[in-house]
């Protein structure tokens, strides 16, 4: 997608399944794109299309009984080495120094992440000692001035209060000086706006924004919510049942999309253009079952453009469709 710099992450194939007694569920499933410094990545689909496994499959983090089957995820760390983080154990010391030290991960839901038993002062605390060589005194007050640094009023008395005591906001804001608060060179940002009003979102959107640009640091931004992604990223990638079904740079993807996947996607965004009292386009149909996954283009069975004799039987590649395009779709030679 770009020549002129080095990505920070890089995803190359990247496969995994949940091996159930029911069956395999391919939860993310080829999936290939890069993370480049000082930039937003925005990973776009519907609920289902592997974007949190996705996430937790580069920390390492993916829940019993699944599995990264194939695939590199390669990171470029400070001093310049690179590291195949699938190769690592998830267990093991070198990717714990990963997690929270070069990768920094906001969890779709703070109210079940942070633990109800430990104030957050300890979670903070915990994360500063365990990456950086400092006392408990010298981490504390890190992880005072990590909570003031997210705009929480009076972080002297907040360290010491517990994830419950907290409103949605400011929830959402420590777990935000969590994850930063051993200076992250990668932010991964799973929904960082779910479940709070139209107005703290913005508030949430802007300090990441102002965050990124005083540290310089990648964010990649997890969510459903296209407006989010229209204002934040600089590239997009548009997935469909564990695929990459298009990628390119948000302006290319907002003004002309490809894949009638990324259409139907935008086309059921309200306008204020809109004409009144009419229904908004929808998508027909759901995400399919993944123990009954179609044969062919996973959504052949929704799309308005599917080809019969080729769509339902052959898997199209993803491809170039353009200068740093690139689509899965029988609709481009």
């Amino acid at each position: 997608m770009r020549n002129d710099t080095r990505p920070l992450l890089s995803v190359r194939n990247l496969r995994t399944s949940f091996f159930q007694d029911e069956g395999t569920t391919k939860a993310v499933d080829g999936a290939s794109f890069d993370v480049f410094p000082g930039k937003t990545l925005g990973i776009v689909g519907e609920s289902g299309c592997g974007k949190s496994v996705t996430a937790q499959s580069i920390l390492r983090i993916v829940d019993r009984p699944g599995r990264i089957v194939d695939g590199e995820i390669v990171l470029t760390r400070a001093d310049g080495s690179e590291i195949d983080l699938v190769k690592l154990k998830a267990n093991s010391r070198e990717i714990r120094s990963v997690r929270g030290g070069d990768i920094g991960l906001i969890f779709q839901e703070p109210m079940t992440s942070f633990s109800p038993v430990h104030t957050v002062g300890e979670q903070i605390i915990e994360a500063v000692l365990l990456h950086s060589e400092v006392g408990k005194k010298e981490a504390r007050l890190r992880g005072i001035e990590a909570l003031r640094s997210v705009g929480i009023p009076k972080p002297e008395r907040r360290i010491d209060e517990y994830s419950f005591e907290l409103s949605g906001g400011l929830r959402q804001r420590a777990m935000i000086a969590v994850a930063l608060s051993c200076n992250p060179r990668l932010l991964i940002a799973d929904e960082p706006t779910t479940a709070l009003d139209v107005t703290t979102q913005a508030q949430i959107l802007d300090l990441l924004r102002k965050i990124q640009q005083e540290r310089g640091m990648a964010i990649m931004l997890i969510t459903h919510n296209l407006g989010v992604v229209a204002e934040m990223a600089d590239d997009v990638v548009v997935m469909y049942l564990g695929k990459v079904v298009e990628q390119g740079k948000v302006d290319d993807i907002f003004h002309d999309p490809k894949h009638p996947y990324t259409k139907a996607l935008l086309q059921s965004i309200p306008s204020i253009d809109s004409t009144p009292r009419l229904k908004l386009p929808t998508i027909s149909g759901s995400i399919p079952h993944p123990f009954n996954r179609p044969k062919g283009c996973p959504f052949h069975p929704r799309c308005v453009s599917a080809i019969a004799g080729r769509c339902d039987v052959e898997e199209p590649p993803l491809q170039a469709v353009g200068e740093g395009r690139k689509a899965s779709c029988f609709l481009y030679p």
